[in-house]
């Protein structure tokens, strides 16, 4: 078991239907434990009460209780891509039911933010030559979901 695991806190009884959302997009993923409610509560006898998941080797905790709290942008899911294929099937998944934020952000029906990245960005965006990583920068702002084409394009100054 790792040490530091996320716990993400559902509302409305989502955690369970959010594992299996989870897993079903990506490869390498698993429900690994769900604890249900027992005779004592607080939840009804027999209701998941939390759920244990792996997302490509990662582990996750997730809560059912009540909507009290809200997942916000101040904390999102950041996933670098090798292709652009693996960003679009990403993308299209996450965003049904939840919406497009911006460069690389989309928000799922959960509520829950993620950042769908190509892994080469953060190279572009670390160039020394500063003219390089400014033209990627304006390229990028003007997308949703990212392109690696044309972020390659702006990279190399075409």
């Amino acid at each position: 078991m790792q040490k530091i695991v996320p716990f993400l806190w559902f509302e409305d009884s989502k955690a369970e239907e959010a594992a299996k959302f989870y897993i079903s997009i990506f490869k390498n993923s698993k429900i690994v434990n769900t604890m249900r409610y027992g005779k004592s509560g607080p939840g009804q006898e027999g209701s998941v009460m939390s759920v244990t998941f792996q997302l490509e080797g990662q582990e996750f905790y997730a809560l059912n209780d009540n909507p009290q709290f809200k997942f916000s942008e101040a904390l999102s899911l950041f996933v670098n891509c090798d292709t652009q294929e693996e960003i679009d099937k990403l993308w299209e998944k996450l965003k049904e039911g939840g919406m497009e934020l911006g460069p690389g952000w989309v928000k799922d029906k959960f509520g829950l933010a993620w950042q769908i990245v190509p892994r080469l960005l953060g190279e572009y965006l670390s160039d020394s030559d500063p003219e390089k990583s400014q033209r990627v920068i304006k390229a990028m702002m003007q997308m949703y979901k990212l392109d690696i084409d044309k972020l390659k394009q702006a990279y190399e100054g075409k």
